[in-house]
């Protein structure tokens, strides 16, 4: 299984079979996510944990469960510079790397310090996997489809968050500190069949052409959109349309974070909100806290688990829906019939809560499911698709590590308060979701376009914001070659490089680790070589 260099793909795949299983497969990046998301949520009640850790007060639990937010938030922040730097997929390596160890000094904590640590360390891999594993997504995706392999991806992420829960209910059968040390160490078994097969996967085509490795670029497109035949014209012409794009934005100038700002205000503000308000419409307080939600209604010790992991698999039944939706129906009418049911469920569990009659903690499980089937069917896949296919090539790692961003310092914030707030203002704390559930609502209907359907490099059409430092607008028709329009880039620029048979790779254990570890001499951030000067000539 050869597939970080383009020349072979992991077991021979090429088209839809290839982008199904690289689809899936970085979709553990996410399932670490979800994993770590849920996995505190039965830990933190288990009488073994309690013991252990002295009894934590609701302070103590929500900065040992919301500290993962701090490290991700960094990482997420740095990682869209080293996403263009080193690549899509080493990027994606090291985060699952650094995941392990955080894992592993949860896993074998000693106190609280030793726990904290661990979980800090832990979010810096998350918030690596987090950025940069949708941007590879989109960036791997063809149009037609590009919503429904996010939607799979974030079904990644809700079955890590179920798999914890569950792991979490049969260890609490466990009869010693194993109850919660063992959910701990499977995260370090997931991330490390991830940082296994992140040596298996292609390198992000998109990614390749921007660093001018135009023979593997080719290659890899060929893989996914040709049936690994570079000779393809629908490969070729993929190839033309992402390399003119390319030397387009080139021709712009600095690719700063004010530059950023400045050109594409409007769509790092769609961005950076939708993540904002998925955290503000209060799916952490169930993903992180689901226990104590249904404690709080009258659901004792190990039941608050089984009813969390019941809702942890509607929860997953809930995300393949948009599967075959995000595509038909489009992302708006998603977000918004999504905002409303949750409005109308988080104000009915608040009102349950209130009224304290017997049959309030039935009603707020069904409450809860229904909160978080819609919160899965919408809010969840969603704002994890927009921002990378909203956002150009030439700022969209770092776009995307601003998102991602501010979703971790909405994370965090609610992880950190949420316990606190359950303790001091009790049922009124679901109405404070519901109504930013509302304020989505109407953010979505006057501020965020449709984008089903559309190519990543015809983006521009939709907000009509790019253009060049001299100002003038460089619309569709303005980026052809010259032979049909008058414009800088000739035509020979375009054409991908004429390939001879795959060059020969190292198989075998060689292989495996020489393409993990081994640099090659005149490539930065990858095992790909530059073509020599006037290749394209």
């Amino acid at each position: 299984m050869i597939g970080g260099n383009g020349d072979q793909t992991a077991l021979g795949l090429t088209g839809k079979p290839l982008l199904y299983f690289t689809s899936v497969f970085v979709s553990l990046g996410v399932f670490l996510f979800g994993y770590d998301q849920g996995v505190m949520s039965g830990i933190i009640t288990g009488p073994y944990f309690k013991a252990y850790f002295d009894n934590p007060t609701r302070a103590e639990i929500g900065t040992m469960v919301a500290i993962l937010e701090v490290g991700a938030f960094i990482s997420s922040l740095i990682v869209g510079r080293v996403g263009d730097i080193i690549g899509r997929r080493r990027t994606i390596l090291y985060g699952s790397m650094i995941f392990v160890v955080g894992g592993a000094l949860q896993t074998s904590s000693t106190g609280l310090t030793t726990m904290i640590l661990g979980r800090v360390i832990a979010g810096l891999g998350v918030g690596a996997l987090s950025t940069i594993v949708p941007v590879y997504q989109s960036e791997i995706s063809p149009p037609h489809n590009r919503g429904k392999l996010a939607c799979i991806e974030f079904t990644g992420n809700i079955v890590g968050y179920a798999s914890s829960v569950w792991v979490d209910y049969a260890c609490s059968w466990i009869e010693s500190d194993y109850s919660w040390r063992t959910p701990l160490f499977m995260q370090c078994v997931m991330g490390f069949l991830l940082a296994v097969g992140s040596t298996v996967i292609s390198e992000s085509p998109r990614w390749l052409l921007d660093n001018d490795h135009d023979e593997e670029g080719i290659r890899v497109i060929a893989n996914f959109h040709g049936g690994g035949d570079t000779s393809n014209e629908k490969a070729r012409q993929e190839f033309r349309e992402i390399k003119l794009n390319v030397l387009l934005t080139r021709q712009e100038g600095e690719r700063s974070y004010s530059e950023m700002w400045r050109r594409y205000k409007r769509r790092l503000i769609i961005a950076m909100s939708s993540q904002a308000f998925a955290q503000l419409n209060g799916i952490n307080v169930i993903s992180y806290y689901a226990p104590l939600v249904f404690e709080q209604a009258g659901w004792i010790g190990r039941d608050a688990i089984l009813m969390t992991g019941i809702n942890g698999i509607v929860y997953v039944a809930s995300s393949i829906p948009p599967w075959y939706l995000v595509d038909k129906w489009g992302r708006r009418p998603i977000l918004l019939s999504g905002a409303v049911v949750m409005v109308l469920a988080l104000s009915a569990i608040s009102g349950l809560m209130y009224i304290n009659i017997p049959q309030t903690p039935g009603l707020v499980v069904v409450s809860v499911v229904i909160y978080n089937a819609f919160f899965g069917y919408s809010w969840g896949p969603v704002p994890w698709l927009y921002p990378p296919e909203i956002l150009p090539l030439s700022i969209r790692a770092k776009g995307a590590s601003l998102s991602t961003a501010t979703n971790w310092a909405f994370n965090w914030v609610v992880g950190e308060m949420t316990p606190i707030l359950q303790e001091l203002i009790t049922w009124r704390l679901y109405l404070i979701h519901a109504f930013f559930c509302a304020c989505s609502f109407v953010l979505v209907y006057f501020i965020y376009p449709e984008t089903k359907g559309v190519q990543l490099e015809d983006m521009d059409a939709i907000f009509g914001d790019h253009y060049t430092q001299e100002g003038e607008s460089t619309g569709r028709e303005a980026l052809l070659p010259r032979s049909r329009h008058r414009s800088p880039i000739e035509d020979h620029h375009l054409e991908p490089p004429v390939m001879d048979e795959p060059r020969n790779s190292l198989t075998g254990s060689v292989g495996f680790f020489s393409r993990i570890f081994v640099k090659k001499n005149n490539v930065s951030g990858g095992d790909y070589r530059r073509l020599e000067a006037g290749a394209d000539d």
